[in-house]
């Protein structure tokens, strides 16, 4: 056998063993990502190798580097191996990005989510507008009308549910079924099953820093290695903006509804135009807009639009869905937030206002009833086309 062929050979031993290595952020393996520049076999058994890294401070480059050499120990006719790295170009890194997200879509998601349960995603399009006040609130009154609520903190980075619902502890697992079981609380006739973040971290300042698709994967677990049980809905608190969680979601539960979160200011209400949008790209539907820190009563019943106004009412009028309600400025939503007792369990304007939108709420988004035949239709409907 001559040297080129021989050369050839062990390249292609190569290039099967690093089909091994998987980029533990991107999900997929660094051949099939173009992540492998250049195989260089020498005679003498050396061997170097060039990957480029999606960035070139990726802090997995140690994880990636340690795979390499294990696998490449297993090639008896390499004695020396040299990696170096380098850096994907802007347009290889998108490539490399569409690449990762199309392998994504491509894999089976089997989630814990009974066919029963009504998925409402609570959305917005950007940070501070109280979507997670809002989220924690909804949950609480639906709770509250005896239905068993399952809460998805799925803003990884900014996980607030649990402090907002006053519950504490740590996730633990069934030992027969080795599925994740939720922190569970009453609310009144009502049960709150609550999955997050806040729970796995150390402390309230531990600091995830992870990127788009290892998000979505963490997200993903939440709905395949989660004992959820029956629950009437599944609220879920997503992160700001549409990014790879946001679309992931939309992937995984196509029959969700979602409600889009906004303020009177007409530019939020635009940057929320942008998640309904995603949303109806996945074809969500949306079930209609809450606008939240709406105007101030002082003392003597004075209203005042601090942010502006008509922003929930506009974005409404342009998605063709319902404004299912305004909620006003109240310090009590902010007290109740830091103290774990949402407001919507109390009295005053907030109160009322988020009442009133959870009545909306379930006239919008019933629940499923697995004995009516429309039910029927809902849970075998994989899609659900927006006429919006």
């Amino acid at each position: 056998m001559g040297a080129d062929q021989a050369g050839l050979e062990i390249n292609e031993k190569v290039i099967n063993q690093l089909r091994g290595v998987v980029d533990p952020e991107l999900g997929s393996d660094i051949v099939d990502l173009g992540m492998v520049k250049k195989i260089d076999f020498k005679d003498n058994g050396d061997l170097k190798i060039t990957i480029a890294l999606t960035t070139a401070g990726c802090p997995l480059k140690a994880q990636i580097q340690k795979d390499v050499r294990l696998r490449i120990k297993s090639i008896s006719e390499i004695s020396h191996v040299k990696i170096e790295w380098t850096e994907l170009t802007d347009e290889e890194r998108a490539k490399t990005m569409d690449r990762a997200r199309f392998n994504l879509s491509q894999e089976d998601v089997v989630t814990q989510i009974p066919r029963t349960t009504k998925s409402i995603m609570i959305a917005s399009g950007k940070g501070g507008v109280g979507k997670s006040s809002v989220t924690a609130n909804i949950a609480t009154g639906l709770a509250a009308k005896g239905l068993t609520v399952g809460v998805l903190d799925a803003d990884i980075w900014g996980f607030s549910i649990p402090q907002m619902l006053g519950v504490e502890g740590r996730l633990a697992g069934n030992e027969e079924t080795k599925k994740i079981v939720p922190l569970v609380k009453s609310v009144g006739s009502g049960t709150l099953k609550i999955i997050s973040m806040g729970f796995l971290v150390n402390e309230d300042k531990s600091s995830l820093n992870w990127r788009g698709l290892i998000l979505n994967r963490a997200v993903r677990h939440f709905l395949e290695d989660v004992e959820w049980g029956d629950m009437d809905y599944l609220v879920i608190d997503m992160p700001p903006g549409t990014g790879d969680v946001q679309m992931g979601l939309a992937k995984m539960l196509p029959r969700s509804d979602m409600i889009v979160v906004t303020t009177p200011s007409k530019t939020v209400q635009t940057v929320a135009t942008r998640v309904a949008s995603m949303a109806q790209s996945y074809y969500l539907r949306i079930a209609g807009v809450i606008e939240n820190m709406s105007f101030f009563v002082n003392e003597e019943g004075k209203q005042y639009n601090i942010f502006g106004s008509g922003g929930g009412e506009k974005l409404a009028h342009d998605l063709g869905v319902p404004l299912l309600g305004s909620i006003p400025i109240d310090p009590f939503v902010s007290d109740g937030s830091d103290t774990g007792t949402p407001v919507i369990l109390g009295e005053g304007h907030a109160a009322d206002a988020l009442k009133s939108i959870v009545d909306e709420i379930i006239a919008a988004v019933p629940k499923i009833n697995p004995l009516d035949c429309t039910a029927h239709t809902s849970m075998e409907t994989s899609v659900t086309i927006s006429n919006s």
